[in-house]
């Protein structure tokens, strides 16, 4: 992935008040509630509200923002990379889909994976 298009997807889920990434606009865009995303990157509820953990926030959501521009790119579309996040299972993981990965805290894998991928190499 270039650092062009994470720039890109990352100004898309920007908060226009400060200069870390919105849950909000990530939830809307996964269809998930605030909850849930709070479950899927590994943080508390309250978390995802509170200044003082916006870094840390943004740490746990750059993952999530990482794999959908690099399905996006692949995709060539936005839509496509969330259902694909969501429903597509990943070859080799018993079934399991990017969603399920990053919630067990296995983004890294998802990546690599996609970057396998985009490289060729198909498991």
């Amino acid at each position: 992935m270039t650092a062009a298009s994470f720039n890109n997807i990352a100004a898309h889920f920007g908060d226009e008040h400060s200069s870390f990434l919105s849950p909000r606009r990530v939830a809307e865009e996964l269809g998930v509630t605030l909850a849930e995303l709070a479950r899927l990157i590994g943080v508390a509820r309250n978390t995802l509200t509170a200044q003082s953990s916006a870094r840390k926030v943004d740490s746990a959501l750059s993952n999530v923002v990482r794999i959908l521009s690099m399905a996006s790119e692949m995709a060539g579309d936005e839509n496509r990379a969330v259902i694909w996040f969501k429903h597509q299972p990943i070859p080799g993981w018993g079934g399991k889909t990017a969603f399920d990965l990053v919630g067990e805290g296995k983004a890294d894998r998802v990546l690599a994976y996609l970057e396998a991928v985009r490289s060729g190499v198909y498991a």
